[in-house]
């Protein structure tokens, strides 16, 4: 009976290290499989980062020329030419006034100086030359009014103030068609604002219904053609107003060395 115990004994003892080695397998191949699953995780989680970073860094590889030409192409070609054109044509006159207005400035004190000069040694004849030789609409006011020297003080001034008027005209050529051109890009902006808003209605009319998708098409091109028509006007704003204080401080520069040149001439005028 005690060997018969003791053999129940030692198999249950048996039967219990199999279960425990069983469980301890289980666990051991469970804990393996949770740790293989989040390796996986995290691997594809590396992954998906390491694509999003080569996403963001394709994004902000793009050079800003293809960024605006995807937009010139979102916001349609047949309106968005012609706000590029108001630009092209816009920079074109602005950029000739600059370079004009920059050759007509003067450095008006030396001019007068070197008249003054001339005139004292040399004559009306000498003067006349000095101003020949500069550019500018300062010299050829001069050059005016001395060319009429003989014909008293009067006349001189009188043709100083109608040449004056002659050069602020040229000086103030060009402005008004950059003026035009800032008033036409936002409108033509408008106007392409306008159209996308009416083919996005035609569209959820032929759809039948208000789908965020369908509108989305019509809504872009607005957007995009307005605010490229307001760009375009703040651009020009800028040389055109920057064309105006430069004409207003060359004009300012003629009245005050047109009358410095009169008061030369009158002096020149008691000495003799």
């Amino acid at each position: 009976m005690k060997k018969l115990m003791a053999l129940i004994a030692v198999f249950a003892m048996l039967s219990l290290g199999a279960s425990y080695d069983s469980v301890a397998q289980e666990e051991t191949a469970t804990t393996a499989n949770q740790e293989n699953v989040e390796q996986t995780t995290e691997n594809a989680d590396q992954t998906a980062v390491t694509e999003g970073e080569d996403d963001l860094d394709e994004i902000e590889s793009t050079s800003f020329h293809a960024q605006v030409k995807r937009k010139f192409i979102e916001g349609g070609a047949d309106f968005m030419s012609f706000v590029i054109l108001a630009l092209i044509f816009g920079l074109a006159i602005a950029i000739e006034r600059v370079i004009y207005l920059n050759l007509s400035s003067t450095n008006t004190k030396k001019l007068l100086a070197a008249v003054e000069e001339a005139l004292n040694t040399g004559g009306v004849d000498a003067a006349k030359e000095v101003c020949r030789n500069k550019r500018g609409p300062v010299a050829s006011i001069f050059y005016q009014g001395l060319d009429r020297f003989d014909q008293g003080i009067e006349v001189v001034e009188k043709s100083i103030i109608s040449y004056g008027s002659v050069q602020m005209g040229l000086l103030e050529k060009g402005l008004s068609w950059l003026s035009l051109f800032i008033a036409l890009a936002p409108m033509l902006g408008f106007m392409g604002t306008v159209i996308g808003m009416i083919s996005a209605f035609d569209q959820i009319q032929a759809a039948g219904d208000i789908n965020p998708t369908v509108v989305a098409g019509g809504i872009k091109v607005a957007l995009i053609t307005t605010v490229s028509g307001l760009i375009v006007a703040m651009i020009l704003q800028v040389f055109y107003n920057y064309c105006v204080s430069k004409v207003d401080t060359i004009v300012n520069k003629m009245e005050d060395a047109s009358v410095s040149l009169l008061d030369i001439i009158v002096d020149h005028n008691a000495k003799k």
